[in-house]
């Protein structure tokens, strides 16, 4: 008996990627091309749509090409994408009006500022989840109305379509036939009501989107959508599975109980909290989040950001020049006993949760004559479990749960100085998986589910496999040292703005 093959669409902010799984959750093939993003203006980001779905599909058929395999032996396509990114486009033709707004656009900064003078935090927080910022997606949907005539004469003929990228793929992979979303990605546009799982009205007229712009919100698994044969290489196959990244990347690590939690560490970091059937609004500087939603049953998750991770160690080796790759750190790290004092806050665009300073600025602590470029890469990778750290300390607040087991992912990921530093920080286990791809895996195995080859979500999580297991082995004496000197390092590192002044 062939095995089943499930096809995770991975499209990212730089690249895109297509892998292909088998039934066990092993690689099969995999091919990955990357595309530009454009900065037209200061705080700007744009990517052009047909990139996005070009780039796509050519990787697609080369992944297929490397597993000598053709579209009809996909059994079901995955989607999971970069969030927030907004895409507009004619319903008719199918072709983009204007640039897509990609996620760190900050051009409708000044009016999120404008909507938190009006004093609506509180209310579109316990709406959606979320705190407003130019971020999410419904003030580029405004924008992109407010200020590209195509746009609002589309929306005059009844012609207009916005989505999510999931959304544009899947308008273009179906033969511009369907348009639809999944729960988790409809939560971050800050226009959908996580309680009532649905497009909220008094949020469309503040944003002024109209309702029949925006795609029908499904489920993150089932039979959702099937592509056209005459755009997926002469076969057409079923879209069973739809997940935002990071809740693709929860999916793939199996943490389907209330108070698991993974971290991707990745240019930046990424945790989330499994936090069950109820959403739970953090008074801790945390997202509320749709998880997944499966049967019409939702699943929520904290989540929370750490803006510079992995590009801290990019720094040390592009801007200062101390290290030839990443990949150095590690055992540079494990060269020297300690960090020397010396503590580094890489709060190069201010810190994010659960401080939100803005304002705060990269420090350098503790240096003396003694100091050398292994303290430099250990503290590095250090800070990256410290930030994590100040994330989980806010979740357990939420959640009143404190945690047992981290699931980690991502590039960094692969530093075992800075797992191990993670389990001791956190006093906590810390599981690398087998698979690492777990962004992907995630979309794939909603694929699976969705299209009926598992019953449930137990016979996923046997898939899990664990690669290794840090432990925690410094002393609760020397980690309250520790996590005093970063707390006091922080500290200076917000006071930054005081010395300018």
């Amino acid at each position: 008996m062939s095995k089943k093959i499930y096809m995770a669409l991975d499209q990212g902010t730089t690249s895109s990627r297509t892998i292909l799984f088998d039934q066990s959750g092993q690689v099969i093939a995999s091919a990955s091309e990357e595309f530009p993003c454009y900065y037209p203006k200061d705080g700007w980001v744009e990517q052009d749509p047909q990139d996005l779905i070009q780039t796509q599909l050519r990787t697609m058929l080369k992944a297929l090409q490397v597993a000598k395999l053709s579209m009809d032996q996909v059994r079901s396509i995955g989607i999971t994408n970069q969030r927030e990114t907004t895409v507009a486009w004619n319903k008719d033709t199918g072709e983009p009006v204007g640039p897509a707004i990609v996620w760190q656009c900050r051009r409708t900064a000044k009016f999120c500022e404008e909507l938190k003078s009006k004093g609506l935090n509180q209310e579109i927080r316990e709406k959606t989840g979320l705190v407003i910022d130019a971020y999410f997606s419904g003030s580029k949907m405004r924008w992109i109305l407010k200020n590209n005539p195509e746009a609002q004469s589309l929306l005059d003929q009844g012609k207009l379509a916005f989505g999510t990228v999931d959304s544009w793929l899947i308008y273009q992979l179906s033969g511009k036939v369907t348009h639809i979303t999944d729960a988790s990605n409809a939560s971050r546009t800050m226009l959908y009501n996580i309680h009532e799982n649905r497009w909220d009205s008094s949020l469309l007229d503040l944003f002024g989107i109209p309702r029949e712009t925006l795609p029908e919100v499904l489920d993150s698994a089932g039979k959702l959508a099937s592509t056209s044969d005459q755009v997926t290489f002469g076969h057409s196959v079923e879209i069973c599975g739809i997940a935002g990244d990071q809740q693709s990347a929860l999916f793939g690590q199996a943490c389907f109980e209330q108070g698991m939690a993974k971290n991707t560490y990745g240019t930046g970091c990424f945790l989330l909290m499994n936090s069950g059937e109820k959403p739970l609004l953090s008074n801790n500087g945390l997202l509320t989040t749709v998880a997944w939603q499966l049967n019409g049953k939702t699943t929520y998750a904290l989540e929370g950001s750490v803006f510079v991770a992995g590009a801290a160690i990019q720094w040390l080796r592009d801007g200062l020049g101390l290290v030839e790759s990443a990949h150095e750190t590690e055992e540079m790290a494990q060269s020297v006993s300690d960090n020397g004092g010396v503590y580094f806050v890489p709060a190069f665009v201010g810190l994010g949760t659960p401080h939100w300073d803005p304002t705060a600025r990269g420090t350098i602590l503790g240096i003396t004559r003694d100091t050398g470029r292994a303290h430099f890469a250990r503290s590095a990778l250090e800070s990256i479990a410290f930030q994590t750290s100040d994330v989980l300390k806010a979740m357990a607040k939420d959640s009143g749960n404190n945690l047992k087991v981290l699931r980690v992912d991502g590039g960094a990921s692969a530093n075992s100085f800075l797992c191990q530093f993670q389990a001791d920080i956190l006093d906590c286990e810390v599981h690398r998986p087998t698979v690492v791809e777990t962004t992907a895996m995630g979309a794939a195995m909603l694929a699976a589910l969705g299209c009926g080859d598992f019953q449930n979500l137990e016979e996923i999580q046997e898939l899990w496999g664990l690669e290794s297991s840090f432990l925690p082995k410094i002393s609760a004496d020397v980690r309250n040292k520790y996590s005093a000197s970063w707390e006091r390092a922080v500290e200076r590192s917000k006071n930054w703005s005081q010395l300018e002044e």
